[in-house]
């Protein structure tokens, strides 16, 4: 039951996240208006980075293992994790007050095209996440490990795929969907603009544990592929 209630939160945020950048985030169901709207929205904004990146340090790992049952907790730590990140985009994008500002609606042959666009980022971002592993970042391998009375196997570090382009595909995939929508409003602008900026500079924080857990080989990988932006190459 925590693994599917993890999942399940996990596939209807997703969804939600998709229809919300689709039509410029005009689908949030914040009741917000004016300054107390832009408040809010903004604090929304905000509680994703920081509090996703406070997991990932040493007392948010700490903070995850007692969020589950104390035997499984650490095992569960995966699972807890990916949980609480669902939350937090499903809250983004659910309780937003949109201002109704439209700054430019694709139509014709152009809406067409951002379709195409916006499926395609979208079709980047679960390669990356596929050649990152489903299993990390879904959660699964926590539950499935405490289901089989296991540890989690978290893997190696990912160099193949979309990882042989940059360092960082995920964060890049993100930052495309953020952009690649039909619909722009002042709203979708400002979270674009201030998601894109965490998703260029907290991959630094997670390099820095890579370079603590894989010593030279990171340091390898890392002076042979480019950090953000992919180079083409044979």
């Amino acid at each position: 039951m925590y693994g599917v209630s993890s999942h399940l939160t996990f596939a209807v945020a997703v969804a939600w996240m998709i229809v919300s950048l689709y039509d410029g985030l005009r689908p949030g169901r914040g009741p917000l208006q004016g300054t107390w709207a832009w408040i809010a929205n903004l604090a929304l904004v905000a509680q994703f980075p920081l509090l996703h990146s406070w997991l990932l340090a040493p007392s948010g790992r700490a903070a995850l293992s007692r969020l589950a049952p104390k035997e499984f907790g650490r095992d569960l730590a995966p699972t807890t994790f990916a949980w609480l990140g669902s939350l937090q985009v499903l809250a983004t994008f659910a309780l937003w007050s949109p201002t109704g500002i439209v700054l430019h609606e694709a139509e014709g042959a152009s809406l067409w095209f951002f379709r195409a666009l916006f499926a395609a980022s979208w079709l980047f971002l679960i390669k990356a996440l596929s050649d990152a592993g489903l299993g990390l970042q879904t959660g699964s391998i926590g539950w499935t490990a405490v289901l089989k009375g296991e540890r989690p196997r978290y893997g190696e570090m990912p160099t193949h795929g979309l990882f042989r382009a940059c360092r960082q595909p995920v964060y890049l995939g993100f930052a495309l969907t953020l952009w690649t929508g039909p619909v722009h409003t002042l709203d979708s602008l400002v979270l674009a603009v201030l998601w894109s900026l965490y998703c260029a500079i907290g991959p630094l924080h997670k390099e820095r544990r890579y370079l603590r857990i894989y010593g030279q080989r990171f340091e390898s990988y890392r002076s042979s592929v480019p950090y953000f932006l992919p180079r083409i190459r044979p």
